[in-house]
């Protein structure tokens, strides 16, 4: 079994990673045509590596489940993507990207992973300009930046509202280059059903080919991991349906140690729940609140009023309005981190001071910004003095040229038009810190199992700040994976072609048709999605926001017995050996019930509060989260023992050396 040796180079940490790459051993490019590299998942972190490996030699088989690449969930990304390229010359720089992210992150990351991402962040962008990613530029021809919550400079770069889309082109163009000449093996609507290991080592996978049914086996030298997070596990987020933890969460039964679990993201800027048979929420990205202000009304009969239909926020005076978050963190304002503004609106919310009819919204508002941009918009077009319409519609067309697909997107879901009235947003959860467990060279503890971007836990602590996850999927695709999966690979060159007929994949194979034979001879009383949405009201209710002993050991109890209940009563319709998407979710589920009791096990041990992690027995008196560094500063690793309540604690202590600690503040 695993033990957690992180790997970290010695030296000065500037130096680490071109200390690591100039030691680290190498494969011949003679040699890597001998290797073959299997990649589960093709959104930005899988294609990214895909794309590398096989343009450095290897042989590369890509799976996902989706029909192409193309709708990976990294496409959904809209605000924006960090480098330290300090183009603003605003103070920005390698070490304050570090130092933005470790701290954003509430001191819970591992230092050596988080500056090398820095490090390589300038990088991302060359390579995606070459790509011909369309960022969006200033009027002489610039790529333009804007900022994002918890920093103070303006690092982000963005294609209007849509950067994880265009990103994904051009990852997608650099696999389908390499599958034109033979080096990827592209298997579409094919989903990992388990993990081989051969002597130990992970030597590959067996898949379902979802349109036919048939189970195939495929081998490799190493097993790429670049699955996405696992936030549907409450059911309403704002994930793809599709995206699920069945892949990370297999090998962590066959070895590779789960860490976090229980930092997961809420992202403060979604579209309001609006009824009990939504199958997913929306999100608005965070680059709004650059211009938007987030404000309840001050008075309670105000906020009654615009819940009741009585009076619109427009009529609201200016005086009658708090922005809170200006309120309260003048120094950041809006662009406080996510899990501060997030808990800051459900203070709002749960004082009685929500806008919607539920109680749980408050406003994004662009009034001032329009008019902001209009004046500024008049005087650059040599109008002297425009009347206020003139200045409304000049400023409309700036926010329609920054975020014009943001507001069009709300504007079909809401029916409300967000430049005439203010959107209404609401936390909802987003994105998973916790994943697997990696060492620095981003293998798992099992070796030859490597995991990449949101599937692995190594750089965003207990907390990610805005327009991170890009750069983290980009820079372990890009620059690091290809660097670090060379070194262990170097032991391989004389292993020749992986068997497929060994007893370790007969094994293999038989786990999964008698899972799914289990899955299929429920009672058949309830659906997959009764499942699902009982556990995810349990995960919101309990494990959400904020989180207490009481609730989180009765959710440990709950999702238990909900998991007995799902293997006795599902009801999964069709056969095993065709096209069947109730059988694909029930798989699903079943690892989201196992995964929920991790979660809600490993919030209960956390006796702190940190980033995404709120537990309400400590917090300070103005309602921040309050760390105990002394006792849990680590990373807290779990290793499989059948049971999620047995899994075993595994510690990795979080050295800082060049950070010092300290109560994290925004104001």
């Amino acid at each position: 079994m695993g033990i957690l040796d992180s790997k970290i180079p010695s030296g000065p940490l500037a130096d680490k990673w071109t200390k690591h790459k100039n030691d680290i051993n190498l494969v011949n490019p003679a040699n890597k045509r001998n290797i073959d590299v299997i990649v589960v998942g093709t959104g930005l972190a899988g294609g990214a590596a895909a794309a590398t490996l096989a343009e450095l030699g290897y042989n590369v088989k890509t799976f996902c489940y989706q029909d192409s690449p193309r709708r990976a969930h990294s496409i959904a990304a809209q605000g924006g993507i960090n480098a330290a390229k300090n183009y603003q010359g605003d103070g920005d720089s390698n070490y304050r990207l570090f130092y933005d992210t470790i701290k954003g992150g509430d001191y819970r990351s591992r230092e050596a992973n988080v500056y090398r991402l820095a490090e390589v962040s300038g990088n991302i962008i060359d390579q995606c300009v070459a790509q011909g990613v369309p960022f969006a530029r200033e009027y002489g021809g610039m790529l333009d930046n804007r900022s994002f919550g918890g920093v103070l400079v303006s690092r982000t770069f963005y294609a209007k509202g849509q950067t994880g889309q265009q990103l994904l082109l051009g990852a997608y163009a650099a696999m389908n280059r390499q599958i034109n000449r033979g080096k990827i093996q592209s298997y579409t609507r094919h989903e990992m059903m388990d993990l081989v290991l051969v002597d130990g080592k992970a030597r590959g996978i067996i898949a379902r080919n979802l349109v036919t049914g048939e189970i195939e086996r495929h081998s490799g030298h190493a097993v790429v991991l670049a699955t996405g997070g696992y936030g549907n596990v409450f059911f309403l987020s704002t994930n793809a349906m599709g995206s699920n933890v069945m892949a990370a969460w297999r090998a962590h039964r066959k070895g590779a140690f789960f860490a976090n679990p229980c930092y997961t993201q809420i992202h403060p800027t979604c579209i309001p729940v609006s009824g009990e048979h939504q199958s997913k929420l929306t999100l608005m990205s965070e680059s709004l609140r650059n211009d938007g202000r987030i404000w309840v009304p001050k008075k309670m009969e105000d906020a009654v009023a615009i819940r009741e239909g009585k009076l619109k926020p427009t009529q609201l005076a200016e005086e009658d309005r708090d922005y809170y978050l200006e309120r309260r963190y003048p120094a950041f304002g809006n662009l406080v981190p996510r899990d501060v503004a997030s808990r800051a609106a459900k203070e709002r919310c749960d004082a009685g001071f929500g806008v919607n009819k539920t109680g749980e919204a408050v406003f994004l508002d662009f009034a001032s910004a329009i008019k902001r941009y209009g004046k500024e918009k008049a005087l650059t077009s040599g109008l002297k003095n425009p009347d206020e319409a003139t200045i409304i519609k000049l400023g409309e067309e700036v926010i329609e040229a920054k975020y014009g697909n943001l507001f069009q997107m709300y504007e079909k879901i809401v029916d409300e038009n967000p430049y005439k009235t203010p959107m209404m947003i609401y936390p909802a959860v987003h994105y998973t810190m916790g994943g697997l467990w990696v060492d620095y060279n981003l293998q798992t503890t099992i070796p030859g199992c490597y995991a990449a971007g949101e599937a692995n836990f190594s750089d965003h602590g207990a907390n990610r700040l805005g327009a991170s996850a890009l750069m983290q999927g980009l820079a372990d695709g890009y620059f690091v994976l290809p660097y670090t999966i060379g070194d262990y690979l170097s032991d391989d060159i004389r292993t020749g072609k992986i068997p497929t007929d060994s007893p370790e994949f007969e094994e293999a194979e038989k786990q999964v048709r008698d899972r799914m034979a289990k899955l299929t001879s429920g009672s058949g009383i309830h659906s997959v999605d009764y499942y699902h949405k009982k556990l995810g009201k349990i995960m919101w209710n309990k494990c959400g926001m904020a989180r207490n002993a009481k609730e989180l050991e009765e959710a440990i109890k709950e999702i238990s017995d909900l998991r007995k209940d799902f293997w006795e009563n599902v009801k999964v319709t069709g056969t095993i050996d065709s096209k069947n998407q109730e059988l694909e979710k029930a798989g699903r589920v079943a690892d989201f019930l196992e995964l929920g009791e991790l979660f809600a096990k490993d919030a209960l041990h956390r006796n702190e509060s940190c980033g995404g992690h709120f537990r309400e027995e400590y917090q300070t008196e103005e309602g921040e989260a309050l760390r105990d560094d002394k006792n849990f500063k680590y990373v807290a690793a779990w290793e499989y023992k059948g049971e999620p309540k047995d899994a075993e604690l595994h510690k990795e202590d979080l050295v800082y050396e060049n950070i010092e600690l300290k109560t994290r503040s925004y104001k």
